[in-house]
Order: structure tokens, then C-alpha cells, then sequence
């Protein structure tokens, strides 16, 4: 089953500098697994110790975020698109 993942840019050094990878999964943790094995080191930068999605990471598959899913156990259908999305942070000081 393909799923393609789009790479933030803050993880493209570990990915080779590639914006867009293909993987396999049936679902979401199946998919994070396989990039981990395509790129080691990628899942430690997604997830946390308990291999849950880190506080400051997003991760959308066809464009609804996981958290109001299924978490990692989202099923990927063929051609699903995974997007990982580091959150933000900073602003305007006064």
C-alpha cells in the first residue's frame, strides 16, 4: 500500500533533503515505521519515548489532523497522503 509523506523542512536533513517520500502501512504507525527504516532516526524527531506523536509535532492524513482520528492507528489507504507538520512557535514582541 503506498502512502506518500510530506517532509517539513527541518527533517529533510535526515531524508536526504527529499520533500516527498513514498511509504507502506497500513496504518499510520506501519507507515512511520517503514520511514524510520528508509531513514533512520526520523521516528525519534515524530514521537516520544512512549511512541506517541511528540506535543509540538501535527501529522494530517488527507488533510484531517490524527488527533480527532484514529492517533497512529489512522488507516492509510492506498494513495493517502501524510503530512507532518512541526508546530510554530515564536511571535511579535512588544
Amino acid at each position: 500500500m503506498a502512502v506518500t509523506v510530506r517532509i517539513p523542512t527541518p527533517l529533510r536533513r535526515i531524508t536526504n533533503g527529499e520533500r516527498v517520500v513514498t511509504v507502506s502501512g497500513r496504518d499510520l504507525a506501519q507507515a512511520l515505521i517503514d520511514l524510520d527504516r528508509r531513514f533512520p532516526g526520523i521516528r525519534a524527531k515524530i514521537l516520544d519515548d512512549r511512541g506517541e506523536v511528540l506535543q509540538f509535532v501535527n501529522i494530517f492524513v488527507n488533510e484531517q489532523d490524527v488527533r480527532f482520528l484514529a492517533g497512529l492507528q489512522t488507516p492509510l489507504e492506498d494513495g493517502a497522503e501524510v503530512s507532518i507538520v512541526p508546530a510554530m512557535a515564536g511571535g511579535a514582541q512588544a
